[in-house]
């Protein structure tokens, strides 16, 4: 059964262009091959990329037993662990993911908007005034320090304070895009790259496993904090999460709650500072908005904050896209495929349909208020059984954030060349960090009127 069009066998260039630029790739493949087109990246199965609502519709629909994920992710078992939700398939993956969803529906998260605005103003205490700066750094401090109070649930500053910095550094050794190859993944001592990183490993697991110890002991009630939620979680025989399990889902939600938010807030604030007539816009509704108090609540029914965050995730998706292999021969995109072959909706490439996105590369929020949009043409957080189960948690996060910042700040971007996409391990973030400069910044904000 032929693939449909595509580059030729797998060449090492066609792996360094997947690795410095897959938005480029991927545009510039669709112009040459059509709408579906098939790719070989040498350590993944070949692919057959789409695009079309009806094509990803198929793909989403399909069950995990009849696709898998979890294959294409094998590469992230040394970062991510045996496991980790992202690296199980079937029924390992339906028993582990029902285990873990009930903390991450959307009603339980309004209970940490408090903490996620807490820390945001913490952070913008401490950013310079009139001069550049990289602002997914901080970013990143405030992904993080939501992650060690909401999820871990960590309360003492000084067991806050030793973990943020023992996973920081790890976190940003495992950024480095050619770790993701097995190649480099050979330990040759402390001061190689993959010697660095299993270090670094051993000291955090040693405390992350301590973290979940204290918590058995201490035990579970009255806590709101998503681990001991999973302490607490039980499946249809009664079995719970071992340590082992948490461990590895703890880093998951580490990884995948940590930089991919941080990253995601970067680029938004990438995409209101090159948009004028938004950022007034949404700044207009913050500041009406904060004038009765803009607690966590009222955070969240924002109705254009909440389509900026959602034009900002389709214009500027982390991820090129998300895949599966299939178990059985199949036909999907109008296509008969064999059995071992993956097939991938393209984030990027769905995002920039014009029949779905009228002028797709222009950042509109308003879209997102004009119509419903499908699941099939909007997926920055993937789809069907394996769609990621902290979406609502990032965007409820995202939101909490970006109305806080413009809350008190008063921003522009810092003079330089244009932001570009970079990658840092499986994500693409903005060159040089995103380089902006606050030119305002005001108090706390002050009580409301009625208080």
């Amino acid at each position: 059964m032929p693939l449909p069009p595509g580059p030729p066998k797998f060449a090492p260039w066609l792996a360094l262009r997947w690795l410095r630029d897959p938005f480029t790739m991927m545009r510039q493949l669709r112009a040459q091959y059509g709408e579906t087109f098939s790719v070989h990246l040498g350590l993944l199965p070949p692919m057959v990329i789409v695009s079309h609502p009806d094509h990803v519709r198929e793909v989403f629909a399909a069950s995990g037993d009849e696709m898998h994920a979890g294959k294409l992710a094998a590469g992230l078992r040394p970062f991510l662990g045996e496991r980790s939700l992202l690296v199980l398939d079937g029924a390992e993956h339906r028993t582990m993911r029902k285990l873990l969803m009930p903390p991450f529906q959307g009603e339980r998260m309004e209970q940490y908007g408090a903490q996620m605005v807490d820390i945001t103003h913490d952070s913008l205490d401490g950013w310079p005034l009139g001069r550049p700066f990289a602002v997914q750094r901080p970013m990143q401090s405030i992904t993080m320090e939501v992650i060690l109070r909401t999820v871990f649930g960590l309360d003492e500053v000084q067991g806050r304070e030793a973990l943020r910095a023992q996973l920081g550094e790890l976190l940003e050794i495992a950024a480095w895009p050619p770790l993701l190859l097995p190649a480099m993944q050979r330990d040759l001592g402390p001061w190689s790259p993959w010697g660095r990183f299993v270090r670094k490993a051993e000291r955090a697991d040693a405390m992350l496993h301590a973290v979940v110890e204290k918590r058995r002991a201490e035990g579970t009630a009255g806590r709101t904090d998503i681990l001991s939620r999973m302490l607490d979680a039980r499946d249809d025989d009664g079995s719970g999460l071992s340590d082992a399990d948490l461990r590895d889902e703890l880093v998951t939600l580490l990884v995948a709650g940590h930089e991919t938010t941080a990253t995601a807030l970067s680029w938004a604030l990438e995409c209101l500072l090159q948009s004028p007539r938004v950022l007034a816009k949404l700044q207009a509704e913050v500041d009406d908005a904060a004038r009765e108090g803009l607690e966590p609540a009222r955070i969240a029914k924002l109705e254009y904050l909440d389509a900026v965050v959602r034009e900002s995730l389709r214009l500027r998706p982390i991820i090129p896209m998300v895949g599966r292999v299939l178990q059985a021969p199949r036909r999907i995109a109008g296509l008969d495929l064999p059995a071992g072959v993956g097939i991938a909706p393209s984030i990027y490439l769905a995002h920039r349909r014009p029949e779905a996105f009228p002028e797709p590369e222009q950042f509109r929020p308003e879209r997102f208020l004009e119509r419903k949009v499908s699941p099939s043409e909007w997926f920055p957080f993937g789809g069907g059984v394996r769609r990621c189960i902290g979406m609502a948690f990032a965007l409820y996060e995202m939101k909490m954030v970006l109305a806080t910042v413009l809350s008190r700040a008063r921003l522009r971007a810092a003079p330089g060349p244009a932001v570009r996409p970079v990658r840092r391990s499986i994500t693409m973030a903005p060159s040089g960090g995103m380089p902006v400069v606050v030119e305002a910044r005001t108090l706390r904000w002050p009580v409301a009127a009625s208080a």
